[in-house]
């Protein structure tokens, strides 16, 4: 799925006031990472990722592999983070973030 302009902007909104949840080092991606990843999408549909790796080359190689392995769109990359987002129609709206700052922000 590729986002349009218009809803990365929405995103980036959103996730502007969101922490990292996952977090990727130079021990690269593991299958605990991966499971972690696919929760935090399910849970939270829209996540910030910390790529603790020092090598710019080296952290868009870990993005690409992310993005693809979780089945997610890239939306921002801002030097170590990147904001993930895949959509999840059952999501639980105490716990994605995207309902969450609709409910507290008003619909916009």
């Amino acid at each position: 799925m590729s986002l349009s302009q218009a809803q990365k902007k929405a995103l980036r909104r959103v996730g502007h006031y969101l922490n990292p949840v996952v977090t990727v080092s130079e021990n690269g991606i593991s299958e605990n990472l991966l499971a972690e990843l696919d929760r935090a999408l399910r849970d939270h549909e829209l996540i910030k990722v910390k790529l603790a790796l020092p090598e710019r080359d080296d952290r868009a190689l870990m993005l690409e592999e992310l993005t693809r392995d979780g089945d997610a769109d890239l939306v921002q990359t801002i030097g170590k983070m990147a904001l993930l987002y895949r959509r999840n129609p059952q999501a639980n709206p105490k716990l994605s973030n995207i309902a969450r700052f609709e409910n507290h922000h008003g619909r916009r």
